[in-house]
């Protein structure tokens, strides 16, 4: 059974965890010592209906103020597909939450309160969405019940949205009118609303096909751990152990590592249930070469006929994390898969207008959420990707030298060496 990860997002009581909840609760995902508490909780709507945003919000806080402040995780399954969910913060100030909640996902549900319509935050995080390469948006327009079920104020809605997203990336968007409070077309079709014609938001996410995002053409393995038991039985055993972050490994293929550029072919290939031909993103594995070459660990093993760019210098999109500004000519960690570097942020060539995606040139004052493009330089050299043609290859996080805190997600957009 294939897996679906999606996130959830939208401006502060646009219905997030309401239509998380009423996706659980209608599928029949809840169980019953969950629906008891629940129900002791003697949390309810205002018609006296079971209040289901309590089954995402986790955190005494949240429950405590009626939101949701940090990325909520869930999962379900259903005859024909399983669910990891990312609830994601409405608030601003925890934008970055909202990226690393959506770091790693195939799709993105944006939520949009049917009396607000597009609002600055739904156009933040829609452009987020679009800059870490999630092509698939499905645009909820939630509370249509409150505005009379309404086929005009939804088209308005899609209209103006479809304005704003034709700036950016995505691949498909598909707009459903639902009312997670009442269920309409949430995981089943709304009497409300007969003009509607298109699928339920369960029925959509359970069909949706997406493009194997392996990318064959470009496998990348990153070594973790060189395994030398040097024991009787195993004096020879070296294996270089990782996690496939992208395409497809075989037993014969020619390989180079990176950055010291020797070559060599794979001898083997192992897991923990034994040897294998082949083996692909994401498996945990243990490769073996024909040829003793010196690797250590954060060397990249990739073929000789599609290797990534080793660069030093990288211009990335980058979403400032910190409470502290970024320093122009500032130092800081950079770790891209297991490998950390020292660098520093050269220039800032711009920020970005989540409202207009207009280039913001004249303020180059870079503080907590704001999303801009810098130039960095690394102090070794790095084997990496564009993180629009490899997200796996082409991402980093900024790591404070002095406070090991994370200050900012980067996806590169361009490597020189």
């Amino acid at each position: 059974m294939n897996i679906l990860r999606f996130i959830t997002a939208g401006s502060v009581d646009d219905g997030k965890s309401t239509l998380i909840g009423r996706l659980l609760y209608d599928s029949n995902s809840v169980l019953d010592d969950q629906l008891e508490a629940i129900k002791a909780s003697n949390r309810k709507n205002d018609d006296g209906t079971i209040d289901l945003a309590i089954l995402t919000d986790g955190l005494k806080a949240e429950r405590e103020q009626g939101i949701t402040i940090d990325v909520a995780y869930k999962y379900f399954n259903t005859s024909k597909r399983k669910f990891i969910i990312a609830d994601a913060p409405g608030h601003i100030q925890y934008t970055r939450n909202m990226v690393t909640g959506a770091s790693n996902v195939d799709l993105a549900v944006i939520l949009i309160d049917a009396r607000k319509g597009v609002i600055e935050q739904t156009k933040r995080h829609s452009y987020i969405v679009s800059l870490l390469g999630i092509k698939n948006i499905v645009v909820c327009i939630n509370k249509m019940d409150l505005v009379e079920y309404s086929q005009t104020i939804f088209n308005d809605i899609v209209n103006a949205y479809t304005h704003f997203a034709s700036k950016l990336k995505a691949k498909e968007i598909v707009f459903i009118p639902v009312s997670a409070k009442i269920g309409d077309n949430v995981v089943s079709a709304s009497s409300n609303m007969p003009w509607y014609k298109g699928k339920n938001l369960l029925s959509y996410l359970e069909n949706i096909e997406l493009s194997a995002d392996i990318a064959a053409q470009d496998p990348r393995f990153t070594v973790q751990w060189i395994i030398r038991p040097q024991t009787n039985e195993l004096h020879d055993y070296r294996g270089y152990a990782g996690r496939i972050t992208s395409g497809v490994f075989k037993k014969g293929d020619k390989v180079t590592i990176l950055p010291s550029g020797f070559t060599s072919i794979i001898k083997a290939i192992e897991t923990l249930e034994g040897s294998l031909e082949e083996a692909f993103a994401p498996m945990s594995v243990t490769i073996h070469l024909e040829d003793e070459i010196d690797i250590s660990r954060g060397d990249s093993i990739v073929p000789t006929n599609h290797p990534p760019v080793v660069a030093k210098e990288l211009e990335a999109d980058i979403c400032w994390m910190d409470t502290k500004p970024l320093e122009q000519g500032g130092k800081y960690l950079l770790q891209h898969n297991s490998i950390r570097v020292k660098s520093i942020i050269k220039n800032v060539l711009y920020k970005t207008n989540v409202n207009t995606l207009e280039q913001i040139e004249d303020d180059l004052n870079v503080g907590l959420n704001d999303i801009s493009k810098v130039l960095i330089r690394t102090a070794n050299p790095l084997p990496v990707d564009v993180y629009d043609k490899l997200r796996a290859n082409g991402g980093f996080i900024l790591i404070d030298e002095k406070t090991n805190l994370t200050v900012a997600a980067g996806m590169i957009s361009a490597a020189t060496e």
